[in-house]
C-alpha cells in the first residue's frame, strides 16, 4: 500500500500544494470588486471618472486610521541642533540591534569628510576620532571609537548613566552636551 500511494498519488498531490502556493502569491490581493482601484492618470487630469474618485475616496475614509503611538510636535521631529566638534559636544551613537546600526557605525568613524578624520588601523575595529588641535579628546562615544564602555548594545538608560563616567575614565574633560 505504501509503495503504490508513493508511485501514484504522491506526485499529483505535491504538484497540487505546488500550484496552490504559487496561485497564492500570483493572485490579485483583492478580489472581484473589493478593492477600490484608481482611475488612470490621463482620465484623471480630464475630469472623467470623478465618481470613481468618489467611491476611492469614500473607501478610503471607511478604511481604519493608524493612531500615533507617540505623537511628537513637529518642532520636536524638525529642531536644528548645534554640534561644536571642536568645543566640549559629544555625539553618542546609541546602536540598536537588526537596524544596521553596524553599517552605520562604521560610516561615522570611516567615510565622513571631517577636518581631522578618524584615525584607523588596518585590521583594528576601534579608531580613534580625536578633535581637530586635539591628541586625547573625542568627539564621538560609539562601539567603533570607544569600544562597548558601557556592555554590549546598552540602552538610552545605560548610556545617559554610563558616558559621563566612561568619558572621565578615558581622561575627558567632563560637564559636556551629550547628544
Amino acid at each position: 500500500m505504501d509503495e503504490r500511494f508513493n508511485r501514484w498519488l504522491l506526485p499529483p498531490l505535491l504538484a497540487l500544494l505546488f500550484l496552490l502556493i504559487v496561485y497564492q502569491y500570483v493572485s490579485p490581493a483583492c478580489p472581484g470588486a473589493a478593492c477600490p482601484r484608481r482611475p488612470p492618470a490621463s482620465t484623471a487630469r480630464r475630469g472623467e471618472g470623478l465618481e470613481e474618485q468618489d467611491k476611492e475616496e469614500a473607501a478610503a475614509a471607511a478604511l481604519p486610521r493608524l493612531v500615533a503611538k507617540f505623537p511628537f510636535a513637529r518642532g520636536e521631529l524638525c529642531r536644528r541642533v548645534r554640534f561644536d566638534m571642536r568645543g566640549r559636544d559629544v555625539i553618542v551613537f546609541l546602536h540598536i540591534q537588526k537596524t544596521g546600526g553596524t553599517t552605520f557605525g562604521r560610516h561615522l568613524v570611516r567615510n565622513i569628510r571631517l577636518e581631522q578624520p578618524c584615525y584607523c588601523r588596518a585590521g583594528q575595529k576601534k579608531c580613534a576620532c580625536h578633535r581637530p588641535g586635539g591628541d586625547k579628546d573625542t568627539w564621538l562615544f560609539s562601539r567603533f571609537s570607544t569600544g562597548w564602555s558601557c556592555g554590549l548594545h546598552a540602552d538610552w538608560t545605560e548610556l545617559t548613566s554610563c558616558v559621563p563616567a566612561a568619558m572621565e575614565r578615558r581622561g575627558c574633560a567632563g560637564n559636556r552636551t551629550l547628544r
